[in-house]
């Protein structure tokens, strides 16, 4: 059978459980789900199947594990480790049309929702009430919290927060073969394992989610921003440092890169100095008293550190705008290049000077400008390596360069991932992190929930047969060989 006839037969059979307006085959309406933010990959499945209900996610899932074909569920598509790039032989389930908030309780502080409900529109719901939903990733006001549970984001205010499986109180998925299951409570424990910590951050790989009750904290009564400036970025890696050893937790600590700085500013008009090598966004909340001391004693360790300017935001239209500069940095930063390529790795906070300045050592070796912009608070690492796709053997050399990056953040201690997930950007690196016997464990736990492999195959955990081969980097001219995606 050829594939438009396996994708006709797939989209008829299909339209037997789902209206017939929510199958799409044509290239056209496929097209616009070949990636997700991160475009180096692409591929086209056979058929988009946008379900309405959770009877009809469960049909579908039924039906694929029934027939043995592939599934990969997609939110937003803002994700950029190439988690929700489709398989070329299964369908692509877009969970778009779950977009409603199903409950907001003001009085014990938590919201129901589906999975296509957008991370912003969840604090701009609670905001009334004077609630707020925590996990703020920069792509906040797109990005959807099903893909926020598969990725276990984070965003600014992580460091004093938590990431998005702190914030979550229960979800509830279909399993590949149909089966309704919630996982978790509105308790401060439960019994059993915890299967919420597993899910969370799992990429697709176990279930579909398909509601999600997330926790909602008060809006802190002052929120002040302070900016720092340095001539180093090393000096500001070690303010970082000593902020964290003085006992102070901000609810952001971000550090950015010269280029970074001077994108942010011709895009955002914030008031960066343009002149300095690094800056660092320090936000501290809480009660006036307690924010004032803090910021005292904050500034005290940037002065230390050599901080060759100091500014605290005077009103909240300042501060939003210096945080708009940063939540801007990506976008911003695309008009230094033609192309640009976000890596994503977390390293232990007193290793951050040390990494820094072998970054840029990296940055000369390979020929590539690298911008630097990231959650300096937990070592969540965020460089854009800069290149022209357009150059012959760049893009090559691009991967190559993120590659050696991500290894350096495991040799000193560090993950390849800190809140992008793994997908199939760093499948490879996955093998230097783990060793044999902890992958086959996370194989143990794919096929419990998943037996046959149906549930996004070929990301996040690679085969021990990979791992034994890898010495060249697994994407070429933006393309996953078929046959290297594994099961599992």
């Amino acid at each position: 059978m050829s594939r438009l006839e396996k994708r006709q037969e797939f989209a008829n059979q299909l339209r037997a459980l789902v209206p017939q307006g929510q199958v799409l085959q044509s290239d056209e309406d496929l097209r616009p789900y070949e990636s997700d933010g991160l475009t180096v990959f692409k591929a086209s499945p056979l058929v988009v199947v946008l379900p309405a209900t959770v009877a009809e996610v469960q049909a579908v899932l039924k039906w694929a594990s029934k027939n043995s074909v592939p599934v990969v569920a997609r939110g937003a598509g803002t994700g950029l480790s190439g988690g929700a790039l489709p398989h070329e032989e299964g369908i692509l389930l877009g969970l778009a049309k779950f977009n409603q908030i199903l409950e907001l309780n003001s009085e014990h502080g938590f919201a129901r929702v589906q999975p296509g409900v957008r991370n912003l529109a969840i604090s701009d719901a609670a905001r009334p009430h004077g609630l707020y939903y925590a996990p703020d990733p920069s792509s906040q006001i797109a990005c959807t919290i099903g893909g926020n549970v598969a990725e276990n984001s984070g965003g600014v205010h992580c460091l004093k927060y938590g990431l998005t499986v702190h914030n979550v109180l229960a979800v509830t998925v279909v399993t590949i073969d149909g089966e309704l299951v919630t996982i978790g409570a509105m308790g401060c424990d439960n019994a059993g394992y915890d299967l919420m910590a597993l899910l969370t951050g799992s990429e697709g790989m176990l279930a579909v989610t398909v509601e999600v009750t997330v926790k909602l904290l008060p809006v802190p009564p002052v929120a002040k921003l302070v900016m720092a400036a340095f001539d180093s970025v090393e000096s500001a890696g070690d303010a970082v440092g000593k902020v964290i050893a003085e006992g102070i937790i901000p609810a952001g600590l971000e550090l950015m890169d010269s280029p970074a700085i001077k994108a942010a500013e011709a895009f955002a008009h914030c008031g960066y100095p343009t002149d300095a090598a690094a800056v660092l966004l320090c936000e501290l909340d809480g009660t006036q008293a307690e924010v004032e001391a803090q910021i005292g004693r904050v500034s005290d360790v940037f002065n230390a550190c050599a901080a060759t300017q100091l500014h605290t935001a005077q009103t909240e239209e300042e501060r939003l705008l210096l945080w708009k500069g940063r939540k801007s940095a990506f976008p911003a930063v695309g008009r230094l290049s033609p192309d640009y390529y976000c890596i994503d790795g977390t390293i232990p906070r007193r290793e951050l000077s040390k990494v820094l300045s072998r970054m840029d050592e990296l940055s000369k070796e390979f020929n590539l400008r690298i911008a630097n912009v990231f959650h300096a608070g937990d070592g969540n690492l965020h460089p854009l390596i800069l290149y022209d796709a357009s150059v012959e053997g760049e893009t090559e050399r691009t991967e190559q360069l993120g590659s050696q990056i991500l290894q350096l953040c495991v040799e000193v201690g560090g993950t390849v991932t800190g809140e992008h997930g793994v997908g199939v950007e760093k499948i490879n690196e996955m093998c230097v992190q783990f060793d044999e016997a902890t992958l086959q464990q996370f194989h143990s736990v794919k096929a419990a929930f998943d037996p046959v492999g149906l549930l996004n195959p070929g990301k996040v955990v690679p085969t021990l047969q990979r791992c034994a081969e890898f010495g060249a980097l697994h994407v070429h001219h933006g393309q996953v060989p078929h046959p290297d995606i594994e099961r599992f």
